[in-house]
């Protein structure tokens, strides 16, 4: 989340005369994330979050909004889509797409217990079983030609070393096939700053907007490498990821396929975000707030796990 487009209390007041949502009483620009521009705002009906897409399409949103909502509808705590006097989830803002959402409770962390990695793979789990139900699919953007395409964007910018580790990753996952593997909605960014909680409870998962149709098991693999590691050295903490998967398993058991799979998903997971934010910090967008992150640190966790002969399982 970052704040790339302005928006001023007197044109959020024009927008919101189309909603239910009570006078306007706060907006505070949102400093964190990279993708959309996102702001709290507060009414005399509560608070909420309205968003302004900056690069995906009033085509593409409705995959996101309808599954937030079927998600809320089924008990996971995420925002909930609040809809305008024409019973749409979707309006335009400074002409970009925009909607507004509710504003959940607690705060992220950033050192999970291990009570709270374990909360988070249940609600994982919760959420993965939700999703199930959910009809509309949306193949995953950030798949094996978009890796390809960010991979030759970056490469120019690495040194020798790191440039082949990532030819080879890029080689080794284009002919891995995960299609065999539980399927279904992923949230796909589930790092810590997109969970709040209170105390050891999750109460909030937020930032849907690289969810996808894709292996479950993907999902996992993109937890774990941000919820449960030692953050001295890249590396995997065992309790805590036996802990997250344990409590994930108690709520959708893993299957034997999952577990053959396991070391490589987390390799891709970890290849994932060295490429995005490889991508993000040497080709930035012009924003007011915008704060890219450190690609060293997933450099670092993706070899780690190539170094790892016997990866943390259940």
């Amino acid at each position: 989340m970052a704040v790339f487009t302005t928006v001023s209390e007197a044109e959020l007041t024009a927008w919101l005369s189309d909603y239910s949502l009570g006078q306007l009483l706060e907006l505070q620009g949102i400093a964190s994330g990279i993708e959309n521009t996102n702001y709290f705002v507060t009414t005399g009906n509560g608070r909420f979050v309205l968003t302004l897409f900056e690069k995906l399409t009033a085509d593409e949103l409705p995959f996101y909004l309808n599954l937030m909502a079927h998600l809320a509808r089924h008990g996971i705590p995420c925002p909930n889509p609040m809809a305008n006097r024409h019973n749409q989830f979707l309006g335009t803002l400074k002409g970009k797409p925009a909607c507004i959402v509710s504003r959940l409770n607690g705060k992220s962390v950033d050192t999970p217990s291990i009570e709270q990695c374990a909360s988070m793979g249940a609600i994982l789990a919760h959420m993965h079983i939700a999703g199930q139900s959910f009809s509309q699919l949306m193949p995953n953007p950030r798949g094996t030609v978009w890796r390809a395409m960010a991979a030759q964007t970056v490469r120019p910018f690495l040194d020798h070393e790191h440039a082949t580790l990532l030819d080879n990753e890029i080689l080794l996952h284009a002919d891995n096939d995960f299609s065999h593997l539980p399927q279904g909605v992923i949230h796909a960014d589930l790092f810590r700053d997109n969970v709040l909680l209170e105390k050891n409870r999750v109460c909030g998962l937020i930032d849907f907007y690289f969810a996808c149709s894709d292996a479950l098991l993907y999902d996992v693999a993109i937890t774990v490498n941000d919820w449960c590691l030692n953050h001295k050295d890249g590396g995997l903490n065992t309790e805590l990821a036996q802990a997250f998967l344990r409590a994930y398993h108690a709520v959708r058991p893993l299957e034997a396929c999952e577990q053959t799979a396991w070391q490589q998903m987390l390799r891709l997971a970890a290849l994932r975000f060295w490429l995005s934010r490889l991508f993000d910090m040497h080709l930035p967008r012009n924003g007011e707030l915008v704060n890219p992150r450190n690609p060293e640190h997933f450099r670092r966790i993706l070899q780690n796990h190539i170094g790892t002969t016997q990866p943390v399982w259940l």
